[in-house]
């Protein structure tokens, strides 16, 4: 599985801000709290602005808070937000990356996991991760049935894609 920088960044900077709600925080403590650069929480934040899970205050004391509640927000969202799919094969569109334009013996295996990922990252909300509560016997799976159908998956994408 694969899960780029992207989107860990983006789920330990809404982590950081849910923490910090005494009001709006600036890029630039976060980028100093969390280890990431100004640049790319700049970026990150302008997908999750866009995305509605934080909104900007400017001016003094200006930064950002959470536009939703930390329950409202699943990791997933935050992941689909920074356009960031989770990888679990080596294709590019159901195809590239298997054997010769075939797909590979396991891609089903592998695909069925990305989608149980995602299923999983849905139901975890931000304040499950910010109360350390993100226990696999503690989270009620979504409906499997959201999942077959592609419902859940990020935008422009085929079904989930494994490394393998």
């Amino acid at each position: 599985m694969r899960l780029t920088s992207k989107g860990r960044y983006a789920v330990s900077a809404m982590v950081d801000l849910n923490k910090q709600q005494d009001g709006p925080v600036t890029l630039a403590a976060i980028s100093e709290r969390q280890f990431i650069s100004l640049s790319y929480l700049e970026q990150l934040f302008r997908c999750l602005r866009e995305s509605g899970l934080v909104k900007s205050v400017r001016g003094p004391g200006g930064g950002y808070l959470l536009a939703k509640t930390a329950k409202d927000i699943s990791i997933a969202e935050i992941i689909r937000a920074v356009n960031e799919p989770v990888r679990t094969t080596m294709c590019e569109n159901g195809v590239r990356g298997c054997h010769r334009g075939n797909r590979c013996d396991t891609h089903q295996l592998w695909e069925s996991l990305g989608q149980h990922i995602y299923r999983f990252l849905d139901a975890v909300s931000l304040e499950q991760v910010c109360a350390k509560d993100a226990v696999l016997d503690h989270i009620e799976l979504g409906k499997i049935e959201d999942y077959l159908s592609s419902n859940k998956l990020p935008e422009g994408a085929v079904k989930i894609e494994a490394v393998s």
